[in-house]
């Protein structure tokens, strides 16, 4: 049979999602977790995969396993042995055409950027930081050359290995919460780095080292040397995966909402 998990994770410890020899991921501790409850090996498929210190509030994975066990079987048993970095919040089974990548209809992601002179203490690992005041105005103006279908080649890392540059974003918000900028970002599917650069991007239209239109130009000229820096990937949380209603996933979409 195929189950689809939901996962939440702090990926400040772990070398990214993907499993990788000789380094610490958030699916080798989990396929770790859940081969105990099988008492089988078992691999998981994830919906994306995210870099090194980004964190999951709402990851979607799915395996096959011939184990019979009642679902609460793979929250409770799984989080009983799993770190306390990484719980797993749900489980529902699926039919075999569920793929937790492939069925993907959208993902989002969201951006905490401390705004304030000083670094944080308590929540070092968990949000970015900028010491300059940034111009939210500004960066809304900038955000709405990204919304629509375009070539983001300009956004993504050398590295990436997506078959195409050309994605739909659907939504760019930033919004102020005291001295935090949350920067909310939904599309189709993204590119490598796609976020943070999209990030370093709207920092430096804030900062006033370019204006809003520039970053029309970056996306134009598909030249990754044109835009900003990749920013830091402690702020970044992979925030939900959209699915057609059929599935019936009890995904928590709603729980991350902020008040604007």
């Amino acid at each position: 049979m195929r189950i689809a998990l939901g996962v939440e994770y702090d990926g400040s410890h772990y070398c990214g999602w993907q499993s990788q020899s000789g380094v610490a991921t958030v699916q080798d501790a989990l396929q770790a977790a859940l081969n105990e409850i099988a008492a089988s090996p078992i691999a998981v498929s994830a919906a994306g995969r995210t870099d090194t210190g980004v964190h999951g509030l709402e990851q979607v994975v799915h395996f096959d396993t011939e184990a019979q066990r009642p679902l609460q079987a793979w929250v409770r048993g799984a989080n009983a042995v799993l770190p306390r970095s990484i719980v797993v919040r749900w489980a529902h089974p699926v039919s075999n055409e569920f793929h937790a990548r492939f069925s993907a209809e959208g993902r989002s992601y969201r951006y905490f950027l401390l705004n304030r002179p000083t670094r944080t203490a308590l929540h070092a690992g968990k949000v970015g930081w900028y010491h300059l005041p940034l111009d939210l105005d500004a960066m809304h103006m900038a955000a709405q050359h990204l919304i629509g279908t375009h070539d983001f080649s300009a956004l993504r890392a050398a590295e990436c290995q997506a078959k195409s540059p050309i994605k739909t974003m659907r939504s760019l918000d930033i919004h102020r919460e005291g001295d935090m900028l949350v920067f909310d970002v939904s599309a189709d599917a993204f590119l490598h780095h796609m976020v943070r650069n999209i990030v370093g991007c709207l920092v430096y239209v804030g900062k006033g080292k370019h204006p809003p239109h520039w970053l029309a130009e970056v996306l134009a000229s598909r030249n990754r040397r044109m835009a900003a820096p990749t920013f830091a990937p402690d702020g970044l949380y992979l925030r939900h995966i959209r699915y057609d209603a059929r599935w019936g996933l009890p995904q928590l979409e709603k729980e991350w909402n902020t008040s604007k």
